[in-house]
């Protein structure tokens, strides 16, 4: 019975690999219309060229596009906490508790956290193009943290451990609580990194450019990336869909062959 061709376990694997293959198939064509969008976006640089489309532009307006530059803080940057010489324009310091509780029920110490806190703090920047450490042309980032995609550096982390005393332990036998470590972080984006923007620009006055959110209700993103590393891990994601279509759907369909073939065998046997 175990050697029929129709197993309902080689059917199931059957057809869960082929179903697989259609939901890859489908992840796969989603992140080719993704893609197809993303290559349709103009991509600038903020120098003089973004200049004279802006001015070429009705109303000195690019309603979506996408601008890549090295982040420069428009006044006095912020300092790391914890880094000596550490510079950023975006900064999330989060400290957070970890406890243990005795339950009762189970007389087991369970873990949880408590007493999270978390700073978020930013200044002005604008992005400039790579090499021009001294240049007038630059586009300044707009409300930085309604934007969407930014993912900070960690430029620190440390896990303090709870030191237990004499006092402590009568304590925590009283309460049932006991602290056991405190984790502090610190995430930054970091002046002079690379920053790729996308939403609506501006021009106001000559030269001033400003990178907003859109109007057009399109998502306003910051991408902590250049614009080709961007797009190249996008490619790998569809390649990485595409690939598992074929994988599933090939040892799916292969199965099944091989099922179909053993049945057709074994009727020719039995009319033999």
């Amino acid at each position: 019975m175990g050697d029929s061709p129709l197993n309902p376990l080689v059917l199931i694997g059957v057809g869960s690999s082929f179903a697989f293959s259609g939901l890859f198939y489908h992840l796969y064509q989603e992140k080719k219309k993704e893609l197809k969008k993303l290559k349709e976006i103009p991509v600038f640089k903020p120098d003089q060229h973004l200049v004279k489309v802006l001015k070429a532009s009705p109303h000195k307006r690019l309603q979506y596009v996408a601008v890549e530059g090295l982040v420069q803080a428009d006044g006095e940057p912020l300092a790391s906490q914890f880094v000596p010489r550490c510079f950023g324009v975006i900064q999330k310091i989060a400290v957070e508790e970890h406890w243990k509780y005795w339950n009762s029920l189970t007389r087991t110490w369970n873990s949880r956290t408590m007493n999270r806190k978390e700073t978020n703090n930013a200044v002005p920047f604008s992005l400039v193009s790579p090499g021009a450490y001294i240049t007038d042309l630059y586009v300044k980032v707009q409300n930085p943290l309604e934007a969407s995609g930014c993912s900070l550096e960690r430029v620190y982390f440390k896990v303090r451990r709870s030191e237990e005393g004499l006092v402590n332990m009568v304590v925590q036998g009283l309460s049932g609580e006991k602290p056991v470590a405190m984790e502090e972080s610190e995430e930054m984006l970091r002046v002079g990194s690379t920053l790729t923007g996308f939403g609506e620009v501006v021009l106001e006055g000559g030269q001033v450019m400003r990178l907003q959110a859109p109007q057009d209700g399109r998502k306003y993103v910051l991408i902590s990336t250049d614009y080709t590393s961007f797009m190249d891990r996008h490619e790998r994601s569809a390649s990485m869909w595409k690939t598992l279509t074929a994988v599933t759907g090939i040892t799916a369909a292969s199965v099944l062959a091989k099922v179909i073939y053993d049945l057709v065998g074994k009727q020719d046997d039995r009319s033999k």
